[in-house]
């Protein structure tokens, strides 16, 4: 592969991810410093919806009418444009929420999108996808990983509005990068295409057998206590009294870029099924620690937790793609894949984020007891929910259905 275009590619996946790592982990605890607390979740639930949406944005529009790398840079100059003014928002009084999170909700229904834009970028522009593609796309988990350090780490900037203004800045930064990318012309021009397609839900009625539909409606379950962990984790390890959190978060990150070697080895002995179970036993076990950690404020324990990302998110999601890739043939790999996002990273982040919001302004903000107790039983809950999906996960998905994949 051309070096210049290789270069082009890994400097945009780092600045795609450097955008959203620069804010989510900071995010709610700078919404408790003003006094916006309990619309926590909203800010966790904008990103859902943009997940919804943008397949249909994509499959409509983009994909059928506009170059790859315009579409990418116009998004982004009106993603990074409205995080840039939600911290003036926001600090004018907690009476604004609503235009904050209406903000928030403006730069991710633009930067959602993204997301598969640099994905066709990449693969449109390279020659081998399955060998060079895993190299580009590391660099976005570095993009994030960098910015937490940066955000968190070096400025100190967790209850602040810089990393908002930081996200602003880099967003409006992409934009103008995006037009120097190579031309990438639309994947679909001249195609008609149907809302069913785009949902996936053709697809879903080619796959259709027993294992796959607790598959999938395992995903669904699974995703919403996942929603427990981005919005309030860095907001429980700062009432922990732990420093940098947004910084200790980027160690499940870290952790996500090792296993994500390692995984090959632990699919030669475990196989579909028991790689999906440990991953969502990942979850249970994180949770658990973090009820066990609150009352103390054990660093180790909630370190662990988040060092568990690698296997929560690796050994489940990634495990689950690669299920879904080998079940559909290729006529409809692309579908299914979209799918799986729209089920897990849309619906069920969504309604995650609301109920654990729900939670949180019951428990933590409505409470009477001790801070850590309120604690303790908020990450109780999605433990025992976790808990529950993997029993029935395990009890009601054949292998046998799944033997050939290994």
């Amino acid at each position: 592969m051309n070096r210049k275009i290789y270069t082009q590619l890994s400097i945009m996946m780092f600045v795609e991810f450097f955008v959203w790592g620069a804010w989510y982990s900071t995010v709610g605890n700078f919404m408790a410093k003003v006094g916006m607390s309990d619309a926590i979740y909203w800010a966790y639930t904008v990103s859902p919806i943009g997940a919804i949406i943008s397949p249909f944005f994509l499959g409509m529009v983009a994909d059928r009418f506009f170059s790859a790398e315009k579409v990418l840079g116009v998004l982004h100059l009106i993603g990074g444009v409205a995080i840039f003014f939600t911290p003036f928002v926001a600090e004018a009084g907690a009476q604004n929420a609503v235009w904050f999170i209406i903000l928030l909700l403006i730069h991710m229904l633009s930067y959602m999108p993204t997301i598969g834009l640099v994905n066709t970028l990449a693969f449109h522009n390279i020659d081998d996808q399955e060998k060079q593609f895993p190299i580009i796309r590391v660099f976005g988990t570095i993009g994030w990983i960098v910015a937490g350090i940066f955000v968190s780490y070096i400025l100190q900037a967790d209850e602040s509005g810089l990393p908002l203004y930081i996200a602003g800045i880099s967003g409006i930064l992409m934009g103008l990068y995006s037009f120097t990318l190579p031309h990438t012309p639309p994947t679909a021009s001249g195609k008609k295409i149907t809302i069913r397609e785009i949902a996936g839900i053709d697809a879903l009625a080619q796959l259709k057998s027993n294992a796959f539909i607790v598959f999938i409606v395992s995903s669904l379950l699974i995703s919403i206590p996942l929603a427990a962990y981005y919005s309030y984790a860095p907001v429980f390890i700062n009432s922990l009294g732990i420093t940098n959190p947004a910084f200790k978060m980027t160690f499940g990150q870290m952790s996500e870029m090792i296993f994500i070697v390692l995984m090959p080895l632990f699919f030669r002995h475990l196989g579909v099924k028991w790689m999906l179970a440990v991953g969502m036993f990942a979850w249970v076990l994180r949770y658990f620690l973090f009820a066990i950690a609150a009352p103390t404020g054990v660093l180790w324990m909630v370190m662990f937790g988040i060092i568990l990302h690698g296997i929560c998110y690796d050994f489940f999601f990634v495990t689950g793609q690669i299920y879904v890739d080998k079940k559909a043939n290729s006529s409809i790999r692309g579908q299914a894949q979209g799918f799986l996002v729209l089920v897990t990273n849309g619906v069920g982040m969504l309604i995650g984020a609301q109920i654990s919001g729900w939670l949180f302004n019951g428990i933590i903000n409505g409470g009477t007891a001790a801070s850590s107790h309120q604690w303790q039983l908020f990450w109780a809950i999605p433990a025992a929910f976790a808990l529950l999906i993997l029993i029935i996960f395990v009890i009601f998905f054949n292998e046998k259905e799944t033997a050939e994949i290994k």
